[in-house]
């Protein structure tokens, strides 16, 4: 195989001659028109009432199809049919074979599908050329030992034929002139259907359709265009039943028995059969969140135990008792919580909040967000090591990313008109001029910019809603029926109802932003023509996770690190935006603000996965209903293969990317705010039980079957996720320090306790500052008929507020006390110590833990050691052979120079991903 050198892309077309592919086969492998027609003729005749058309081959029931492309004759449509017949006169010089199912065989009586077939000849040409891994060898290497206690595992385990569909092989890239190298059994199913469709789609995507502009090719652009309705490559059977033809796999019916129904919850996944059926991205993402599905019942585990030593614990919170107490809590008289609407009130009325804080709110609160910095370590280093395995396995070892990388997008090449020498492969390509480039980066910028400008400004909108909202809430409610129900009525209180009716507005705000910045941000990634697929998803990774980190965690973050923090004090209360707004900034609870973010963070991330399943599941279930309403009765005799299919739903290049984003947000919310509610990881966890099945499900039966395409990892989302850990230890820290009441009660159960006794009474009153009513400004005071009928402005005099500041009448009065500034120097020792201790933990378990497997090392050495032996054994007695017919011995031997013509084979510069 020889590539041409410098020359530019008009001659880059896929250049084969044809008498390199000719081993004997009759029309060196491809069918002339006319040998086309006469095919066709011949089974004309065929009655369709016999013949199930639910097969996966051509009408002769040998040559299998490999891509379907459908089509619809336009009244107006000259121009895409001169298009179709280029591309497919092309396709057939290319030596592909081509079967025409007219449309008056189709369902809706309109719509052409054209099979395609690719031939051993050329499979063998584009498997050298793509490098694709084939067997030569059964591994010998002895298999890893049983686990002990292993059979406690036989009840999640699948049979060995799902599991491992395949024997296990060493394998090497595929030469075409080392046919006899390789563990040939049978050039039809050598190749996988999966490589099949995926070499085929190589070939269709380098084709040109036009004979005036050879720049004018590829599948993609002629889809774009509506030459073709639509492409892709066909299920080997109805998922429901096995095919009849004996020859086909029925892979699809073992992937939906086995593993695509949610009985199979329990099951572990079958990630070599789905390997083998969608190819190595598809595999990957199933593994990937197999295993972090896998790690969360581990973080669940823990998260429940310290829930549940919230609940055990439940009667020694003094600080709840002292709350609810009639004689403590009933006799304390609070300042108001907003001016004019807001009167005031007693502490016992935050009795039920305050006891539910606890559960959140204890000592195993510091011990979980230590744990889950440890865990997020150990989950990234083990799937590495897992990652590393499925590698050696897949045959991803020396998978070249950097190949992929050179290889530019259709859309690249015909928006620069610009060409240059590429100095990697001496050839002539299109780019992209620096000061074309800058702009379209600089406009690219300044729009997620401008969005994410609009995420703040709906956060500052919510606020301003709470802010506005409250004071009505604490009016309304005061005399509402609601409190005097018996077990929700003390749990509905103004701070509740605001809370709850912010997060669902905030949760909607999020849905309609996501939903309209996903289109804007593909829309300016097209606009700065990244040159390859790689960078293409990178720079949509990056954008997208930008946006969506702000949109889905900036109201958690308000709530945890900024209200309550920046309040004030009766008589100078600091205010939104400024005093003449009236929004006077939001006050925590007596209780602390946690309970609060915990139930932020519950409908935000509940609502998400909810809205995110529906979505996922209901959507394409009735488009698919709708769309094959009126061939569901039909039988297989009439309701083709190709057709069944053709029904079923797209699958997006950036399908995967939704997949992978959905979960690392959900990825954050059990990291970044996992203090302040342990049960996150629960929830996350009975989600992605849900989430693996149901993302199962969906592509074994809502799908057509993608193109099969090749990824050794998990890409770009593997830093996110290091990012996010890292960002995990510092707000964790930050919300058991600032967030939480765990800093203030440790600092006065050590050093402000009355007495000898080490206790917590008294805790609350120490932890409320005293201000004199009559120092509150009129226009902060409660207007009339506001009060609670209990208050006596002859007998209150005073009222006390959440702060530690000096009372009226002191020589520093309404300025911070001594003990503020002790608890925030053991919040700030708390953090360091904390964000120190995590760290060193997880370098030093990262250090520790090998990123790669020793016996996956050892199988690696073991394979590159017997391709090396092998080849030279193999060049050997070809050696012997080729001198034993010249007469020779291998002592006379001088190597001739052999003049032979070189298979032909120019690539161009897309490549599939």
């Amino acid at each position: 195989m020889n590539r041409g050198s410098g020359k530019s892309s008009d001659e880059t077309l896929i250049e084969m001659n044809r008498t390199a592919w000719s081993s004997g086969e009759e029309n060196n492998g491809f069918h002339t028109s006319s040998d086309k027609e006469s095919f066709q003729l011949e089974n004309a005749a065929v009655d369709k009432q016999k013949q199930s058309k639910d097969s996966v081959y051509f009408r002769d029931g040998v040559r299998r199809i490999d891509f379907v492309l459908s089509y619809i004759d336009d009244k107006d449509g000259e121009k895409k049919q001169d298009r179709r017949k280029e591309f497919e006169a092309n396709l057939q010089k290319a030596g592909l074979d081509l079967e025409t199912e007219d449309k008056s065989e189709s369902e809706d009586g309109k719509t052409y599908f054209l099979k395609i077939h690719v031939p051993w000849e050329v499979l063998a040409t584009y498997a050298d050329v793509l490098k694709i891994k084939v067997p030569f060898k059964a591994n010998d290497i002895p298999a890893k030992k049983e686990v002990p206690m292993g059979w406690l595992f036989t009840p999640y385990r699948l049979p060995d034929h799902v599991m491992n569909p395949e024997p296990d092989y060493f394998t090497y890239t595929f030469d075409k002139s080392k046919i006899d190298f390789f563990l040939i059994e049978d050039k039809e199913t050598f190749f996988p259907p999966s490589t099949r469709n995926r070499i085929v789609y190589y070939i269709l995507s380098r084709i040109p359709y036009s004979k005036d502009d050879k720049d004018k090719k590829g599948i993609k652009r002629l889809l774009n265009n509506g030459t073709y309705t639509s492409g892709f490559p066909l299920h080997d059977s109805r998922y429901w039943t096995k095919s009849r033809d004996s020859n086909c796999e029925s892979e699809r019916y073992s992937l939906y028995k086995h593993w695509a129904r949610f009985s199979r919850f329990y099951k572990e996944q079958p990630l070599n059969l789905i390997r083998k059926y969608y190819g190595e991205k598809i595999g990957i993402y199933f593994a990937w969140l197999g295993f972090y599905t896998e790690m969360l019942s581990y973080a669940a585990v823990v998260g429940l135990l310290c829930f549940i030593y919230g609940v055990a614990t439940f009667d020694n919170n003094v600080w709840s008792k002292e709350i609810c107490n009639e004689t403590i809590g009933g006799q304390i008289v609070m300042c108001p919580l907003c001016d004019k609407k807001c009167g005031y009130w007693k502490l016992s009325t935050t009795c039920s909040s305050s006891w539910q804080s606890y559960l959140f709110d204890n000592t195993a609160t510091v011990f979980f967000a230590i744990f889950m910095g440890i865990w997020v370590t150990l989950f990234l280093e083990f799937w590495k090591r897992r990652q590393a395995r499925l590698e050696y396995e897949w045959d991803l070892v020396d998978f070249e990313e950097e190949q992929q990388q050179l290889q530019l997008r259709p859309e690249y090449e015909i928006k620069c008109t610009s060409r240059r020498l590429n100095t990697v492969t001496q050839e002539m390509e299109p780019y992209l001029p620096l000061t074309s480039k800058c702009a379209r980066s600089m406009l690219s910028g300044a729009t997620v910019l401008f969005w994410i400008s609009l995420i703040i400004a709906s956060i500052i909108g919510v606020i301003a809603y709470r802010l506005a909202v409250f004071a009505a809430f604490a009016s309304i409610m005061k005399d509402s029926p609601t409190n005097k129900l018996d077990v929700v009525g003390s749990l509905i209180t103004p701070q509740f109802a605001t809370s709850v009716t912010a997060s669902c507005i905030n949760f909607v705000i999020i849905m309609i932003l996501n939903f309209l910045y996903e289109r804007v941000a593909i829309k300016i990634t097209d606009m700065e023509v990244p040159k390859t697929h790689v960078e293409y998803e990178n720079k949509l990774t990056v954008k997208m996770f930008l946006f969506q980190f702000v949109n889905y965690y900036s109201s958690c973050f308000y709530v945890a690190f900024f209200k309550g923090k920046f309040v004030g004090y009766p008589g100078n209360y600091a205010y939104m935006f400024g005093k003449w707004s009236g929004l006077r900034n939001e006050e925590c609870e007596p209780g602390g603000c946690l309970i609060e973010l915990t139930t932020q963070l519950v409908i935000v991330m509940v609502g998400k996965q909810v809205w995110g399943n529906i979505q996922e599941a209901l959507v394409p279930w009735l488009r698919n209903w709708w769309v094959s309403r009126s061939a569901r009765n039909h039988p297989e005799s009439l309701y083709s293969r190709w057709e069944q299919d053709h029904d079923l739903q797209t699958f997006s290049q950036l399908g995967l990317f939704y997949e992978y984003l959905e979960m690392v947000i959900q990825f954050g919310f059990i990291t970044l705010f996992v203090a302040s509610f342990p049960l996150a990881p629960l929830l996350a966890l009975m989600n992605n039980i849900l989430e693996v099945r149901v993302d199962a499900w969906k592509f074994t039966t809502q799908f057509r079957r993608p193109v099969a395409a090749k990824a050794h990892s998990i890409g770009a989302w593997e830093e996110i996720l290091n990012m996010i850990a890292v960002f995990s230890v510092v707000t964790n820290a930050f919300i058991v320090s600032f967030t939480s009441d765990m800093i203030p009660r440790l600092v006065y159960l050590y050093a402000y306790h009355p007495g000898t006794e080490i206790t917590m009474e008294g805790y609350i009153n120490n932890s409320l500052s005293v201000f004199n009513i009559s120092g509150i400004p009129i226009e902060n005071r409660p207007e009339d008929g506001e009060n609670p009928d209990w208050y006596d402005s002859t007998n209150i005099t005073t009222c006390r507020y959440r702060d530690y500041r000096y009372p009226s009448g002191h020589e520093r009065q309404y300025s911070h006390t001594m003990q503020f500034w002790h608890i925030l120097a053991a919040k700030l020792a708390f953090i360091i110590i904390m964000e120190h201790v995590v760290f060193v933990v997880k370098f030093f378990v990262a250090w520790l833990i090998p990123d790669v497997p020793s016996d996956v090392k050892a199988r690696v050495k073991r394979e590159r050691y017997l391709i090396q032996e092998y080849l030279h054994d193999y060049e050997l007695e070809k050696l012997k052979i080729q001198l034993s017919r010249n007469g020779q011995s291998i002592d006379q031997c001088t190597c001739p120079t052999t003049a032979s013509t070189p298979l032909k084979v120019e690539m161009l510069s897309d490549c599939l991903t």
